[in-house]
């Protein structure tokens, strides 16, 4: 039964069954039914009207508009009467009485899907099933009151209930384009389809081998084919999730902090996929009951190269888990280009002109720590100094510095590039990660002995990471003697600079904005930078894909070394006492400079809670 139609369902005959009436195209690719049926959509895009958005002289110059050019009325109320394509589907669900479907990149539709209709059927009337959840198919059509219709897609799926959901035209277009055009997205699908038709003709063979070879064509397609749409997409990591020998595959990207499934592979392929990753990163085939790691250089379409780490991990079921983080090469950015509030790049300035001592950027994987520390050494890379760095892998070069990618396979770590440093007359050395307490003391050493360092670390905040060291063995004399300061970084998503839209908030809004913030230091803040009187809220469009997030906005702490902190950290003081003593010296937490951002418009106070405020 269809979810939002089932009322028409009982009220069609058999004679409606029976005798379809003729369709046909206007100029406007409207499709004119031979019976005197008004037009339902019409009727939908009359709920404008009714809610406010315009005016029924308005409504009777784009209907004569549209049958005058022989446009589509969607197409001439967007541009000629700006209304969004977001007003434009909450009108025709509110007139169908079920769910509008905006068009989704990101979604693949499954090959067992495609190759029961043809494309050009779905074109001519202007429906197309998006995904199939057990014995529910998910469709989206133009207009759900057309029983006709309706009752060819039961028929086409047979068994299945429909949950059927309204789409703009142009939505609809865009489904079946990435259904048959697009060079990436039709390989994809293709691939897939190619992959499906295999399984079912191939005889079923042992579930330890599934009988297909890492080699295959399409297997290799395929792989080279998800990471080329994954760095088209901006996918951070890319997650290969397969089940048993009865479930598919799942494949995965992280996008903005956030993961989606992309699609799904037929289980049978499973081990073959992974091993074509495995190949790929020079790792051993055979061995699957341990982890590995390695890496791949894979050139793109656009003749770009991307780095990928690639982890491996042993799964339930005698299954492995890939997981591929993407090192796509960037440029150098500046500190101004960076979120960084204009009080932490001076800061930032004093601190990286010393000459010794050791300075630490912190936070997770992915933060933008190496970047950040780039960004701070070519503020120093001249003639006048010497510069090494030992990083793993190198993202980004730049001209001046001496840099050095790791290899702990001939003993080429990060302890014995410090220790050969050190011989190789430096002003300044930048670690990529302090893993251990050796190369930490090196560190800490080679700051002590005249020398600026820079390394990152993976912990939570600031002070966290003065006690994580503490607690690795480092000395706290020395290390309180060498910190020049520390500074902290998360992402958060960013909202969408095309579709955001202001509001007035709420009394109890702003009460949690100064409670969190804190009632002293908003006060100082409000005297700085002014009185606030609106906030921002995602909205969704076609450049954010209808999610209001688009990109990422750094958030900062900065823990400077001053004399009151150093006294604290020889004396092993508490880290709870440590970040009281750096907020009441001005310090401004990653909560709080998240919030300062949130006042600014580039996100929301519910994603800066996300990341940055416990």
């Amino acid at each position: 039964m269809v979810k939002g139609v089932r009322d028409m369902h009982m009220t069609a005959t058999a004679h409606q069954q029976r005798e379809l009436p003729r369709e046909r195209t206007n100029a406007g690719g409207v499709i004119e039914s031979g019976s005197s049926r008004r037009d339902g959509r019409v009727e939908g895009l009359l709920t404008l009207v009714r809610r406010g958005l315009l005016d029924e002289r308005q409504m009777g110059e784009a209907m004569e508009q549209a049958q005058r050019s022989g446009q589509d009325l969607e197409a001439v109320l967007m541009q000629e009467y700006r209304i969004s394509a977001a007003d434009l589907g909450a009108a025709l669900a509110d007139h169908y009485g079920c769910r509008y479907v905006p068009f989704d990149r990101r979604v693949v539709i499954a090959p067992e899907l495609r190759t029961r209709v043809k494309a050009d059927y779905l074109r001519r009337h202007r429906w197309v099933p998006i995904k199939r959840e057990g014995a529910c198919l998910h469709v989206v059509i133009d207009d759900p009151s057309d029983l006709n219709r309706v009752l060819e897609i039961q028929y086409a799926f047979p068994g299945l209930r429909l949950e059927v959901g309204v789409g703009l035209r142009d939505d609809i277009s865009r489904w079946l384009d990435a259904m048959t055009g697009g060079v990436t997205r039709e390989s994809i699908q293709d691939i897939l389809g190619e992959l499906v038709r295999d399984v079912e003709s191939t005889p079923r063979s042992d579930e330890g081998t599934d009988g297909i070879d890492e080699n295959n064509s399409a297997i290799v397609r395929l792989t080279n084919q998800i990471i080329s749409e994954a760095h088209r997409m901006g996918a951070s990591d890319i997650h290969l999730e397969p089940y048993s020998s009865k479930k598919d595959m799942v494949v995965r990207f992280r996008v903005d902090g956030t993961c989606f499934t992309y699609m799904t592979v037929p289980a049978a392929y499973r081990r073959a996929m992974v091993s074509r990753v495995k190949i790929m990163a020079n790792l051993d085939i055979a061995e699957s009951r341990k982890p590995q790691d390695g890496k791949i250089l894979f050139r793109v379409n656009d003749g770009r190269d991307v780095e990928l780490r690639v982890a491996t991990l042993p799964t339930a079921g005698h299954n492995e888990d890939v997981v591929l983080r993407l090192l796509t090469s960037k440029g150098l950015l500046p500190l101004e280009g960076m979120d960084l509030p204009d009080r932490v790049i001076h800061a930032l300035g004093q601190l990286i002109s010393r000459p010794h001592g050791i300075l630490l950027c912190v936070g997770p994987t992915g933060s933008g720590k190496t970047t950040t520390l780039h960004a701070l050494l070519s503020r120093i890379n001249d003639d006048q100094r010497k510069i090494w760095t030992v990083e793993d892998p190198i993202e980004i070069t730049q001209e001046g510095l001496r840099q050095l990618q790791v290899h702990p396979k001939i003993g080429l770590t990060f302890a014995t590039a410090m220790r050969a440093f050190l011989r190789a007359d430096p002003d300044v050395i930048m670690v990529g990660e302090m893993r251990d307490k050796e190369t930490a003391d090196i560190a800490i050493e080679a700051s002590l002995t005249g020398h600026l360092v820079l390394s990152t670390l993976h912990t939570n905040s600031a002070v966290e990471t003065v006690t994580r060291l503490l607690d690795m063995g480092c000395d706290a004399f020395n290390f309180a003697d060498a910190m020049l300061g520390v500074l902290a970084k998360r992402l958060c998503k960013r909202l969408c600079e095309h579709c955001k839209v202001p509001y007035r908030p709420s009394e109890r809004e702003w009460q949690e904005l100064i409670e969190t913030y804190g009632v002293r230091t908003w006060e100082r803040l409000i005297r700085e930078e002014g009185q606030v009187e609106s906030l921002w809220r995602p909205s969704g469009c076609e450049r954010c894909n209808r999610t209001g997030f688009k990109g990422r906005v750094a958030l900062y702490e900065l823990l400077q070394g001053t004399d009151t902190l150093k006294v604290a950290v020889q004396s092993k003081v508490r880290s709870h006492e440590l970040f009281h003593m750096a907020t009441e010296e001005g310090m401004t937490t990653l909560g709080q400079d998240g919030i300062e951002k949130v006042l600014q418009g580039h996100t929301t106070l519910a994603e800066v809670r996300k990341v940055a405020i416990k």
